[in-house]
């Protein structure tokens, strides 16, 4: 959607100090997540998308652990910090945000969000705006066979909105009704400040409940308009694990509709795992169990294979990545192939046509063109040129038990087997490096380096006998 008008600034009020006794957790219910990121951080990106927002969080139980969560994404200057202690019901909730709420423009508006309901779309919250203003309230309503637990939504006279009745408070008439409150609203600012200090906790609950408002707008003649969702787990919130793991799955399929929408091929649409944004080319290949996490970019012609997990990374046209690897952080050129069981650390870019085979790991390694370690080697901190062989059980020693240590390799290089490279250390073009051998100090082009340690036969040895 278009940003919200410069003069007009949308405050959305976001509930998340409930404990969540029902998880069985110390962490904050609003911490548990959904698709790689926490409930929480879900409604704080849809939120984010409208465009010139101020952003209140009402928190309470495990309210530094929120904010200290939070502020790995969000810069929590900018936060409203509102403390719920005792926690007394929704309505209680958005009262603690009153002062700090955009109320000197008649056309300012409030959009009441829930940390504990991840998956609300911003294309959803766009059109509930749309339908507010200075003079109508809006809110989502969903129809549903069962409506149990839920508000009910009050019609009278030409279907009109007259009320909102929490079940306990229901009538048995009042709760055959199907259509329910989604407790998601957008109001105008200055209405909701004043039918706040309004508010009464005469229920069953003994407490103050937003949804209250909603028959003191009709008490004014304030317009009622509802925009009743079609996804009904865009606006389910998470009590439990049960409920959890089906926001998940619905969450993980929904990506996959995506992914298969796109022309992406999956061994098994059941069995992958989308923890963040995906960005695919065409004719992309995806085996089971494979998952992406963070912000990645595969290729045109890219093949992943079964058992991979990829963060925050871009793989080039026509790489293949093998069973079992782990990529975190890599910058994969064209054509490159890597694994299976290897494995990609951060700082790490592979030029084309590279190989990274079985069991090697790289971390913070520039490696050129039509280099490769096809087994059971390390490479750190170091930066290799093109067409180098790094042999089986070759490592880069880079750590000096203090500070890490840079390894050079020219082009055309070939390490040996075994061979142990202690940076700082710099082998020029078209060196060889014997099997075997340590190597700290520089070698120069065209040479042959033998670090190994003179090999004694000692005649006439006798085995040990155990005693």
């Amino acid at each position: 959607m278009e940003p919200q008008n410069i003069d007009m600034k949308l405050d959305v009020v976001i509930l998340a100090a409930g404990k969540g006794t029902r998880m069985h957790s110390d962490l904050p219910k609003v911490l548990h997540r959904i698709g790689g990121r926490s409930m929480l951080e879900n409604v704080i990106v849809a939120a984010e998308k409208l465009g010139n927002i101020c952003l209140h969080l009402v928190i309470g139980y495990g309210g530094e652990q929120i904010k200290q969560h939070v502020a790995l994404s969000v810069d929590v200057d900018s936060i409203n910090w509102a403390i719920q202690e005792p926690q007394l019901g929704t309505g209680h909730a958005v009262q603690q945000t009153v002062a700090a709420l955009n109320s000197n423009n008649t056309d300012n508006l409030v959009l009441v969000l829930y940390g504990d309901v991840p998956l609300i779309k911003t294309t959803t919250l766009g059109k509930l705006l749309s339908l507010a203003n200075a003079e109508t309230l809006s809110l989502l309503t969903l129809i549903t066979d069962d409506p149990t637990g839920l508000g009910r939504i009050i019609r009278g006279d030409g279907n009109a909105i007259t009320a909102i009745v929490e079940e306990k408070d229901a009538s048995a008439e009042q709760r055959e009704i199907k259509e329910t409150n989604s407790g998601i609203m957008a109001i105008p600012t200055i209405k909701l400040v004043r039918w706040l200090s309004e508010l009464k906790n005469r229920n069953a609950q003994g407490e103050y409940y937003l949804t209250d408002i909603i028959a003191m707008a009709a008490k004014e003649n304030c317009k009622i308009v509802a925009e009743v969702i079609e996804d009904d787990f865009e606006v389910q919130g998470v009590n439990d694990k049960s409920q959890l793991a089906s926001l998940e799955r619905h969450y993980q399929m929904n990506k996959v509709d995506d992914l298969l929408a796109a022309g992406v091929t999956l061994r098994d649409p059941a069995r992958v795992d989308i923890r963040g944004e995906l960005e695919i080319g065409k004719d992309v290949e995806i085996d089971i169990n494979a998952i992406f996490e963070g912000e990645i970019i595969l290729g045109n012609g890219v093949i992943v294979g079964a058992n991979v997990i990829i963060k925050d990374s871009v793989i080039g046209d026509g790489s293949v990545i093998l069973p079992g690897s782990n990529i975190d952080g890599g910058i994969i050129g064209k054509n490159v192939s890597i694994g299976p069981y290897a494995r990609i650390r951060p700082g790490t870019v592979l030029k084309d046509n590279v190989k990274i085979g079985n069991f090697v790991e790289t971390k913070n390694a520039i490696i050129g063109k039509g280099s490769k370690a096809s087994h059971l080697a390390y490479i750190g901190d170091a930066e290799l040129g093109k067409n180098v062989n790094i042999g089986a059980g070759a490592i880069v020693c880079n750590y000096d038990g203090v500070n890490k240590h840079k390894t050079s390799i020219g082009s055309n290089v070939f390490v040996g087997s075994n061979s142990v490279l202690v940076a700082p250390v710099e082998l020029a073009d078209n060196t060889f490096i014997a099997a075997g051998s340590t190597i700290n100090r520089d070698v120069p082009a065209d040479n042959l380096a033998i670090g190994r340690g003179k090999q004694r036969n000692i005649p006439g040895w006798k085995r040990p006998v155990k005693k």
